[in-house]
């Protein structure tokens, strides 16, 4: 099955959801009822210390996966057959506790409020059934003449 990076930017060379980066962390973004989902596994490189994953990365992972949930929010409610270009408007993580480095991790994401062209989804990165890292941002499409503008 292919993802919604896969889908709808096979070329995208984005670090952190972009099919395309030879060396980026290639999300893989699924729809499930209301909600938008990933597993991930970190590799030894995303390390910060002996068994815990990079806050960083971390904040990577929610950013891209909550990005794709606002850019599939739009296109389903404009009835779009392709999801607008959209970027990171504002973005506050919350490290919860250590991410282990064993994986998979999960990511879950949902849109909890929109208007014609922004986005607020909340998300969770979970590792061992345990929410480690949480995010709430917003998400804008951008129009022609931003450099994100078709992107994908």
């Amino acid at each position: 099955m292919k993802s919604l990076q896969e889908t709808y930017a096979p070329h995208n060379r984005c670090f952190g959801c972009g099919p395309a980066s030879a060396q980026g962390l290639r999300i893989r973004s699924f729809v499930e009822g209301d909600d938008v989902v990933a597993e991930w596994t970190p590799s030894p490189h995303h390390l910060a210390f002996d068994g815990v994953m990079n806050g960083g990365i971390c904040g990577v992972l929610l950013d891209c996966h909550s990005n794709w949930t606002a850019a599939h929010h739009l296109m389903v409610k404009r009835k779009a057959g392709t999801p607008p270009c959209t970027v990171t408007k504002e973005f506050h993580v919350t490290l919860k506790r250590p991410t282990p480095m064993e994986g998979p991790l999960r990511l879950r994401a949902r849109a909890v409020a929109s208007d014609d062209d922004s986005v607020v989804v909340e998300a969770t990165l979970e590792a061992g059934g345990k929410v480690t890292a949480s995010c709430r941002a917003t998400f804008v499409a951008v129009k022609e003449g931003h450099p994100a503008y078709h992107r994908w």
